[in-house]
């Protein structure tokens, strides 16, 4: 880091998803950098992420914050207040929502590495998926919104750079702050994958997601059950019941599983379903790391990974029918599953922290005072 200090800053770490990993990879390339966070599970973390000089605020001495950590969303700006980051020259925000508020030292460089402008504030009736709550706390919790979007678009004004995960979310921080920013996507881990053999590929579709409405993947449940086709589905969430109800004889509902379970499903899988519309689907790429291609809707960050006829294909409508239409479409192509994969590795997670750093060096490059230079990418 050739003496400059570095703070991560993240939403909280209380689950292992695609954002975590980014966190874990930050720490990768800044390793003396603690990580501040509103909330930290220390049974939760990701192995990556063990050996983390991790510091959380007050929040994390709230009862029950773990388990209904989002329905302390109005305390999240206040927690983020709360962090004293003087003395860093450099800040680099991994936000969803509430980290890019954080303030930096006036003399420091603060990139934001943005999965999305806050969920809450833009939309509502996403966050609030799952959470079962009485209609008239969920009209109170709404009247929030505003003020919050408020928070939101001025805290913006405090990052010096933003960096989407795609191209729709690039098209979200304009809209919603006004402010450009470079796309470098997130980093997959290829290496964790193989291709597989042709003797394993076997005749089903394959979603490995939560379980939740906004997923859509009732499309999936339902086409693969009007075609007779079979489909496997991965992951448990609020909307299991019913999409078990709208499932025929041909689907299967495996719950959660064993990473190595999951991906033993990916390698053999004809085909990986992904109907809704995402930021930008990490899923979906290590799926092409095992040499087997999509069916995504024309959307979202599947506009980023997916090349039709390449790794997969689109379909156009979120309905039922077009789905189906899709995957007849899809039977009658034969896929590469070589080039499948080399397309997966375009974004592994060497270039990932190839590009973060190049950036980041050249922001700080057009300081007025130019500072060092960060450390070189490290060995993967």
């Amino acid at each position: 880091m050739n003496g400059m200090r570095v703070a991560i800053v993240h939403d909280y770490l209380n689950q292992m998803g695609g954002a975590e990993r980014v966190v874990a990879m930050l720490h990768q390339l800044f390793p003396e950098a603690p990580i501040y966070t509103t909330i930290a599970d220390r049974n939760k973390l990701l192995r990556e992420l063990q050996d983390a000089d991790i510091r959380t605020t007050w929040m994390q001495h709230i009862p029950g914050i773990f388990k209904r950590f989002k329905h302390f969303f109005w305390l999240y700006p206040l927690a983020m207040r709360s962090i004293d980051l003087r003395g860093y020259d450099l800040v680099i925000s991994s936000s969803s929502a509430y980290a890019k508020g954080v303030t930096a030292d006036p003399q420091a460089t603060h990139v934001c590495y943005c999965y999305t402008p806050m969920r809450f504030a833009w939309d509502f009736n996403t966050y609030m998926e799952g959470i079962q709550v009485p209609q008239v706390i969920k009209k109170l919790v709404q009247a929030m919104v505003a003020p919050l979007r408020l928070w939101d678009v001025s805290t913006a004004r405090n990052v010096d750079h933003f960096v989407a995960i795609s191209t729709i979310v690039q098209q979200r921080i304009e809209a919603c702050y006004g402010r450009s920013s470079s796309i470098i996507f997130p980093p997959v881990n290829v290496s964790r994958f193989s291709v597989s053999e042709p003797s394993e590929v076997q005749d089903y579709y394959l979603v490995v997601s939560r379980l939740v409405s906004y997923k859509k993947l009732d499309l999936a449940v339902e086409a693969c059950t009007r075609l007779g086709k079979r489909l496997v589905v991965i992951g448990d969430g609020p909307d299991k019941e019913r999409l078990e109800s709208l499932a025929g004889p041909t689907v299967e509902f495996k719950g959660r599983l064993a990473d190595a379970e999951v991906v033993r499903y990916m390698k053999a899988c004809r085909a990986f379903l992904f109907p809704g519309l995402e930021d930008f689907g990490i899923t979906p790429l290590e799926v092409n790391a095992c040499g087997r291609p999509v069916v995504a809707y024309r959307g979202g960050g599947a506009l980023d990974t997916v090349v039709p006829g390449l790794n997969g294909c689109f379909f156009e409508q979120q309905s039922v029918e077009s789905l189906a239409t899709a995957l007849e479409q899809f039977e009658s192509h034969t896929w590469d599953h070589a080039e499948i994969r080399r397309h997966a590795e375009r974004f592994d997670a060497s270039r990932f922290c190839r590009e973060l750093l190049e950036y980041i060096d050249n922001q700080l490059e057009k300081r007025p005072t130019p500072k060092r230079p960060l450390a070189a990418v490290p060995e993967q």
